[in-house]
């Protein structure tokens, strides 16, 4: 019989990952990522992966690194005494970033790896994100450490006493972060063979906006040692309140920032990080936005070098300019696929193994995955890459602007969130999307899109916006989110104004 979480578990799964209120400091939200709500999804951890590995805790080796959130420190004290209690080798990397805790798994052979991160939540939310060699936990994994959290409670949610009794493990301090920059050097190395092999970006200018996260490190171990001049940079210091502005490429003030920090020092190119580096953004030359669309056809282009006809998979809401470069201008495949990064990672791995050359994964939040780094969402080789690219064009003359100038983008854009008031939003939100569809495949001027793989993706004609809409369901809340393209003026309201007409008729909808 399938285990029913209670609320207090139920509540901190995240998709694949655990996440909650770590400190107080927000009006009206209760921490519920308690400390001991930590240290029993440790253990909980210790015997899944105990089970999975066919060793006793004693044998195994798990790494554990934070992000720079004030409730870090605490919360991986927390963590690293659990698993070291059950026996554990524990690999302390302090301060790391999100893909370095999973290349743990590969450079030092760990068994298993637990960051701490609530990616770019506010500064009073923390969570769990737990690795194995085979990459990051799947949302069923998550579940499964729920239950097994639940079952390790008592009725006065003390923690059994059923846990593996063992000598304590040792917690070993380990400087993962100089190996891991070294390696994303020596990718640039190989990448630019440049005369002076050891200095690459001699003469480049590169800022870089960490927003007071975990990425200060890729200005300081990456770039300046290959002769990047990064004096342009900010918000390199760690700081877990975040003062600056949101680590978030998706903000719009996180990348006005580095917009203005290219723009104001005179950089060649910025790169942006989230708060645990598992997402970039850039900016070129001229201060524009490498984002959304564009950042996915420059990763698309610099991906399908070496793989001509190859499957590009995006999330569901990447345009149809993009669609068009992909297909007509790089000769590759355009694959949209469900929103959230595990799903669109999942979706290329299904690909490759049914024999489909598929070298990325890539939602326009910034989350991209490439075949030849494990298909590791990795913001640092995301940018990596880009750099790379972008030393290429300038021996050849040219710049990134050339290497995406015929990507036609849309004149507007929007996305407007409607809220679920049903009990059962998902029943709700599923007969919604049953329901558009057959309003679209009536509707004049409408054309339903032949690869929507979640909600409904509709083309409209140049009298009815001469753009495109999607309505789907939030992956995991009672929400509706409506993203809206179009390639004229004043079209976004046209179009909009259409799609009410069907809203108004679901009453259980509201903004």
């Amino acid at each position: 019989m399938e285990t029913k979480l209670k609320e207090k578990w139920s509540r901190l799964k995240s998709g694949t990952d655990i996440r909650g209120v770590a400190v107080e400091g927000v009006e009206g939200e209760n921490v519920d990522l308690t400390l001991e709500a930590c240290e029993t999804i440790t253990h909980a951890f210790v015997l899944w992966l105990s089970a999975r590995t066919k060793k006793l805790p004693d044998g195994l080796t798990i790494s554990v690194g934070r992000d720079s959130r004030i409730s870090g420190p605490a919360i991986a004290d927390t963590v690293m005494r659990a698993l070291s209690g059950c026996g554990v080798t524990v690999l302390d990397c302090g301060l790391a970033s999100t893909p370095s805790m999973f290349m743990t798994t590969v450079d030092l052979k760990c068994d298993g790896a637990a960051m701490i991160t609530a990616s770019h939540h506010p500064f009073n939310r923390n969570g769990l994100k737990f690795f194995i060699p085979e990459g990051g936990l799947e949302g069923s994994d998550i579940t499964e450490l729920l239950c097994i959290s639940q079952s390790l409670e008592d009725a006065d949610g003390n923690t059994s006493a059923d846990l593996p009794k063992a000598s304590a493990g040792e917690i070993r301090p380990t400087d993962y972060m100089t190996d891991y920059s070294a390696r994303l050097r020596n990718e640039i190395k190989k990448g630019v063979n440049a005369d002076d092999y050891e200095h690459p970006l001699a003469g480049f200018k590169i800022a870089v906006d960490a927003g007071n996260g975990a990425g200060g490190f890729y200005a300081e171990k990456v770039l300046a040692p290959l002769g990047a001049d990064t004096s342009g940079s900010r918000f390199l210091d760690p700081d877990g309140m975040f003062p600056n502005h949101v680590p978030n490429p998706e903000n719009a003030a996180a990348m006005q920032s580095i917009c203005d920090a290219v723009r104001e020092s005179r950089s060649d190119l910025g790169v942006i990080f989230d708060t645990d580096v598992d997402r970039g953004g850039a900016v070129d030359s001229s201060g524009n936005e490498i984002n959304r669309n564009r950042l996915v056809a420059v990763a698309a282009a610099i991906a399908l070098e070496g793989n001509e006809g190859g499957t590009i998979v995006t999330d569901s809401i990447t345009s149809d300019g993009l669609k068009e470069f992909i297909e007509k201008d790089l000769g590759g495949k355009h694959h949209r696929f469900k929103r959230g990064y595990k799903n669109v990672i999942n979706e290329a791995i299904r690909l490759n193994n049914e024999g489909i050359n598929c070298p990325l994964a890539i939602e326009t939040s910034g989350h991209a995955a490439m075949r030849e780094n494990y298909f590791l969402d990795d913001g640092a080789y995301l940018c990596t890459k880009i750099i790379i690219k972008a030393a290429q064009l300038r021996k050849e003359g040219k710049s990134l602007e050339d290497l995406t100038s015929s990507l036609r983008m849309a004149r507007e854009e929007k996305e407007v969130r409607y809220k679920i008031k049903a009990h059962d939003f998902r029943a709700y939100g599923e007969s919604v999307i049953d329901k558009l569809n057959a309003y679209a495949a009536d509707k004049e001027g409408w054309t339903l899109a032949d690869d929507s793989r979640e909600g409904v993706r509709v083309s409209l004609d140049d009298e009815h916006g001469d753009g495109w809409f999607l309505l789907r369901l939030s992956v995991h809340d009672p929400i509706m989110p409506l993203n809206i393209e179009s390639n004229k003026e004043g079209g976004v309201e046209v179009i909009l104004g259409q799609v009410k007409e069907f809203i108004d008729t679901c009453p259980e909808l509201s903004l």
